[in-house]
């Protein structure tokens, strides 16, 4: 596709050098094999009622890096920590952390878990497979890239080998992408979120609220002029959004009629007779407008089509579901026509797009079949999704929507894990004037 080229000569555009803040490159993270040879005896393989016993311990390995030590438990399970220091504290998972959890009733070995990145989150971990082999994973918030990849080694050499070393016996099969991210690649991200929030206060919400072309506070449905307080809705916030990004290069806002029009290749003959009654496909037909008049206008008419603007793949296979016993995984469905994504998948596939389509926003229609009458999937809400990292390298996603900034956490725990999320990408520009 264009829009692949596209990123890939974005990409190319910057510089490697001094992007990365407080993480290093994965290659760069000070080996602690050493230490956890001497570790090994007495923290790693003792039984679990004489590791409990032991005291938190400080090293420093031979660069400079500081690990403390320590034991921490559940009621099934045990881990013997090596925290790395992150801004004088260890708390566990910042980068080149390393988790080895035991069963607390019996003391056999569960999981090693690494952290590759300051991030609790973002991970990659060994299980025991047999003798001499092991499984990896690994895992951006709750999904699963890789999922039980066997690796030559056995577990009790992972007690002890580099990280490194495992990592080049994987190969490619190891997406080093997704724990490299460049900040600097998002500076143009963070000021389009910044350029917003100064508007915000302006705002007001309305229900059906939009403003016209002619800059006119209306009715979506009757294009009448609100009386009153005037506001936005969803959908016309998302508008008051893309026309700010718009403005900057056509000195117009978009029309409201056009956005409402049906965007061909939804639906079915089923769906096709509650279109007026119900017109369950609004909110998708809204995006996908308002994504084509981005695309077309900011790049090229090419962009202005759904195999380009719309977000129908994922990068990973599962999701992980957790229990009092443990951790599962679980396929994930990906993408499904007039669907788009489960919001249980939604965080992983931000990140995700984050790392693979810098400089690029999202607005997401949420839907479900739960509206009353005959089962249809029914599109009722419109929102404005920024998944970016930020000058640190931390990941973030800021949520704008209906008027405000609200936040990720609230958008994703609103609604059922069954409710689905279609996603259309928009350009970041570098002027926002709404």
């Amino acid at each position: 596709m264009m829009f692949k080229k596209f990123v890939a000569i974005l990409l190319a555009g910057f510089l490697i050098a001094s992007l990365y803040a407080y993480d290093a490159p994965t290659a760069k993270i000070e080996d602690d094999s050493a230490l956890r040879a001497v570790l090994k005896d007495i923290w790693f393989l003792e039984a679990p009622n004489k590791v409990f016993v032991l005291k938190p311990l400080l090293h420093t390995l031979p660069g400079g890096g500081k690990i403390e030590v320590r034991v921490e438990w559940n009621k099934s399970e045990f881990g013997v920590v090596l925290a790395r220091e992150r801004n004088r504290a260890y708390p566990g998972w910042a980068q080149g952390s390393w988790v080895l959890t035991r069963r607390r009733d019996t003391g056999a070995a569960v999981r090693i878990r690494t952290f590759l990145r300051s991030d609790p989150n973002v991970y990659i971990q060994f299980r025991p497979m047999s003798v001499d082999k092991s499984v990896m994973d690994v895992v951006v918030y709750d999904a699963y890239l890789v999922h039980s990849l066997p690796i030559p080694f056995s577990f009790d050499r992972l007690l002890t080998i580099s990280v490194e070393e495992v990592l080049s016996a994987v190969g490619d099969k190891f997406p080093h992408a997704y724990f490299e991210p460049l900040p600097a690649l998002y500076k143009d991200t963070r000021k389009f979120i910044a350029d917003v929030r100064t508007y915000l206060p302006g705002l007001t919400f309305r229900d059906d609220g939009a403003i016209n072309e002619v800059g006119d506070y209306v009715f979506i449905e009757t294009g009448e002029i609100q009386i009153g307080t005037q506001g936005l809705n969803c959908s016309g916030f998302a508008k008051w959004v893309i026309d700010g990004v718009l403005r900057p290069v056509t000195g117009e806002r978009l029309a409201i009629a056009p956005l409402k029009a049906h965007y061909g290749g939804r639906g079915n003959s089923f769906t096709a007779v509650y279109d007026d009654a119900r017109d369950p496909f609004f909110g998708l037909d809204w995006i996908r407008n308002l994504a084509a008049a981005a695309g077309t206008t900011l790049l090229s008419p090419r962009f202005g089509t759904p195999d380009e603007f719309e977000v129908r793949t994922w990068r990973f296979p599962s999701i992980m579901l957790r229990s009092d016993s443990g951790s599962t995984a679980k396929p994930y469905a990906g993408f499904m026509k007039d669907a788009g994504f489960t919001i249980e998948g939604l965080y992983p596939l931000l990140y995700t797009l984050a790392i693979d389509e810098p400089g690029w926003f999202y607005l997401a229609a949420v839907n479900d079949a739960a509206a009353p009458g005959p089962s249809l999937r029914q599109y009722f809400h419109v929102a404005v999704l920024v998944p970016y990292f930020n000058e640190q390298g931390n990941f973030e996603i800021t949520v704008f929507e209906s008027a405000e900034e609200t936040n990720f956490r609230n958008f994703r725990t609103r609604y059922p894990v069954e409710t689905f999320v279609n996603l259309v990408r928009i350009p970041i520009s570098s002027r926002f004037e709404p």
